[in-house]
């Protein structure tokens, strides 16, 4: 109330509506469910002196009274948070922009709710309260918003994320300790497993903590131990509990409705002795082996759709040594049935019962009631011990048929594995799902400038094998080297699954260790399905074609007609042959978007061989993208994108267009544009168009053009303020010859000289941006000269 009084004075003498509106907002607590009933021209003046938690509560008063908080909300984040939030322009809810900054700072300790009186109402639980607003987490450094969230008191918190968060991020990430780890455990199961995060994303982690990192990715895939595994505060994950529950209860009536079933087949005179291998499915279970048949049943079918928790098989598929039932003993009753329907289990099933059975009975000793500390490292790195172990050997070569069945390429396709991915740990690479539960999923993953090392690379390989929920894909400076062909093996095999959802792959890069084309030839052959396909490298490996033993080249292999609606080639300086890429046009019927980047013109016919490939193949096409391309000898095939009466938008970015032309040749782009009526975007950064080249171009929508162009982008072109200036008033004149009727409604100013004559500069923008909407920025052209020289 003194804060109220005190922003009150400082503002001067109020009216008497302003004061009662005050002395109502400090009442609020006895006044709410009146206040929410006041005309909407008295609530107006109420809400901006309410606090954050009673003007969250009046969003729906204020809705009911046609009143938006809005501007409200984006004045507290101009107040309290003092910054301007990136892309502002497109922020559509203040309220949840706001509400979702705020969890965040509170959560990291960046801000004090005493700073300011609307954050401070003894009502107000600052992280319970926004909380349902947060669809997007960073978590960093050493994971302290882990450890916070994961807390006794925070419970309601973590389960209204559960509900509303979609995003996880992990940025900056240290190593930790094993109690960060454990917390971190029971964040992930609760918003992943049992809570609604679609995407998982990792940035800028130059020396990853290798069970850190395998823990994210495992558990993003929706692998762990079995739910009572997951100790939380002192007892099993409630959820896993009620489902194992569940799930018990449909088993049990499943097999009574079986054995009512066969009783009667039994009294109509039917033959029930059974098949040779019902007595079989009787010894397993009572010699223990149904957990392990059931988990290994789970762990070699394809999997179960996207993001939905899995049933009988997975809530039942126990782990001997760690998961019981809520009874205290093992429960195999989804084994029988299991085996039914899986054939090729119950030919080993007598070899396998043997070793089962010594795995239990050596590990029952040291069961606890939920997972010791130490299984953290067990999970993530116990391929190397089972391959040596005595316990799996016998067990093992089914276990590897079903890993080959998932991880090697079928004779003669392009990517059999890197050999590294076979040297431990089977077939598919160092992680192992034996003794995993299988959970929800992620469908989006994204690693970004995280270094992968071999064994992590066949981790991931061996996740990506299965991860049939997975959508879109980010591999990003991650180091690769010659570790991309482990990860083409698993992505070759998670092809194979029927029910696989992969639409995205993006892979960048410093080195390539293969030519672009072959990777995406290679990708595509195998994921015909794909709707975007982006592969970027910024350099060329000198060691690139020393491919490992057993990966051969991808660039004979007929890729089959695929529904790729985006290709994007950035070359590590690689020759563009139109005959490597006219394949991969054939299949893309539907590629509605090309971009070339960084690539070298072998010969001058290269680029029309391109063009008639690609008027011929891909009819669709609406987006066509060449940067740092050089096409200063290619005015003609430049002229025939320009005049193409299919494509929508045109980037020509620091392609050199004006380095060796004439005159006329601009005044040909000018005239072919203005007849081009299906153009609606064209850009030109970094092509040193200079003043008289842009003014030039305001004659695109002079009265006797025809052109649709709403977008042009002239950024990086030297432009200074006079020649804007001069642009601005001939643009001017052309609308005003229309008479005002024009399209054109976008103009990018970015790194143009615009600083010379700030004065000029001014003016020219003010004008232009009262006949289309203006991106610039301030950018120090001496300073960016003086950098461009340092580096010459």
């Amino acid at each position: 109330a003194a804060a109220v009084k005190g922003a009150m004075a400082a503002e001067g003498p109020r009216s008497l509506f302003a004061l009662s509106a005050a002395a109502v907002s400090r009442s609020m607590g006895a006044l709410e469910r009146d206040v929410w009933a006041l005309p909407g021209h008295l609530l107006r003046g109420l809400l901006p002196l309410l606090t954050v938690f009673r003007l969250e509560r009046a969003e729906g008063a204020a809705r009911r009274a046609g009143l938006s908080t809005q501007p409200i909300w984006r004045k507290l984040w101009d107040d309290v948070m003092k910054t301007r939030p990136p892309n502002s322009e497109n922020i559509t809810c203040w309220r949840k922009k706001f509400l979702e900054t705020f969890f965040s700072n509170v959560l990291h300790g960046v801000l004090d709710v005493s700073s300011d009186w609307r954050l401070n109402d003894h009502h107000f639980s600052p992280l319970l309260h926004s909380s349902p607003h947060v669809s997007q987490l960073t978590l960093c450094n050493m994971l302290q918003g882990a450890v916070e969230l994961t807390a006794e008191h925070n419970q309601k918190v973590l389960e209204n994320l559960a509900g509303s968060l979609r995003i996880l991020k992990f940025q900056h990430l240290l190593s930790s300790d094993q109690s960060i780890r454990r917390s971190l455990v029971l964040l992930l199961h609760r918003l992943i497993h049992h809570g609604s995060v679609s995407q998982v994303s990792m940035y800028s982690w130059p020396v990853p903590d290798t069970v850190l990192l395998v823990l994210i990715l495992s558990m993003s895939a929706g692998f762990w131990r079995s739910g009572n595994a997951l100790a939380y505060h002192s007892g099993p994950c409630g959820l896993c509990r009620e489902e194992d529950k569940a799930q018990s209860q449909e088993s049990a009536q499943e097999r009574a409705e079986r054995g009512r079933y066969d009783e009667r087949k039994w009294s109509d005179g039917e033959n029930q002795k059974g098949s040779p291998g019902a007595p079989e499915e009787a010894d397993a279970e009572v010699n223990g082996y149904g957990a392990d048949t059931c988990l290994n049943s789970v762990l070699s079918r394809p999997r179960s759709p996207p993001l939905q928790n899995q049933s009988c098989e997975e809530a039942s598929s126990k782990v001997p040594c760690d998961h019981t039932s809520s009874q205290g003993r093992s429960s195999p009753h989804c084994v029988s049935d299991q085996l039914s329907r899986y054939p090729v289990l119950r030919k080993t099933r007598r070899r396998l019962k043997s070793a089962v059975g010594k795995k239990r009975r050596c590990l029952r000793r040291s069961r606890g009631p939920y997972a010791d500390p130490e299984d953290l490292y067990d999970f993530v790195f116990t391929v190397a011990r089972e391959d040596n172990s005595g316990l799996l050997d016998k067990n093992s070569a089914t276990e590897e048929e079903n890993a080959e069945n998932w991880t090697s390429s079928s004779p003669g396709s392009p990517c059999t594995g890197h050999a590294g991915c076979k040297k431990r740990g089977g077939s598919a690479g160092i992680f192992s799902l034996k003794a995993a539960h299988r959970f929800r999923s992620v469908s989006t993953l994204e690693l970004f400038s995280i270094p992968l090392t071999g064994e992590t690379c066949r981790t991931l390989s061996n996740l990506l094998s299965s991860w049939v929920s997975l959508e879109n894909l980010v591999l990003s400076y991650n180091g690769l080297g010659a570790n991309i062909f482990c990860i083409l093996s698993g992505l070759r095999a998670l092809s194979r699954h029927s029910d696989c959802h992969l639409r995205v792959v993006r892979v960048s890069d410093v080195f390539s260790h293969m030519p672009c084309m072959e990777l995406v030839r290679c990708i595509l052959s195998a994921f015909p399905q794909l709707h975007t396909l982006s592969v970027s490298f910024d350099l060329k490996n000198q060691l690139e074609g020393n491919r490992p033993e057993g990966n051969p080249s991808c660039s004979e292999v007929e890729i089959p007609e695929s529904c790729l609606e985006q290709l994007e080639i950035r070359f590590p300086r690689e020759p563009l042959h139109t005959t490597f890429l006219l394949p991969v046009l054939k299949a893309s019927k539907s590629l509605q978007q090309l971009s070339l980047d960084s690539a070298t013109l072998p010969g001058s016919q290269e680029l029309g061989l391109l063009l008639e490939a690609l008027k011929e193949c891909n009819p669709n096409l609406k987006k066509l993208s060449f940067h740092d391309v050089n096409l200063a000898e290619h005015q003609k095939e430049v002229l025939l994108l320009l005049q193409d009466p299919v494509l929508q938008e045109i980037t020509f970015s620091f392609c050199r267009l004006f380095e060796s032309s004439t005159t006329e040749f601009l005044s040909e782009i000018i005239n072919t544009v203005k007849r081009n009526s299906s153009l609606k975007s064209l850009k030109l950064p970094g092509n040193r168009l200079g003043n008289h080249r842009l003014v030039a171009l305001a004659d695109i929508f002079s009265e006797d053009s025809s052109s649709s162009l709403c977008q042009l982008d002239v950024s990086s072109n030297c432009i200074k303020p006079d020649g804007l200036l001069e642009f601005t008033k001939k643009l001017e004149g052309h609308i005003q010859q229309r008479g005002g009727q024009i399209q054109f409604t976008h103009l990018r100013l970015f790194q143009n000289w615009l600083d010379q004559d700030a004065e000029t500069a001014q003016e020219a923008l003010r004008r232009l941006k009262a006949v289309c909407s203006v991106v610039n920025d301030s950018w120090d052209s001496s300073q960016a000269f003086a950098d461009y020289i340092s580096v010459m």
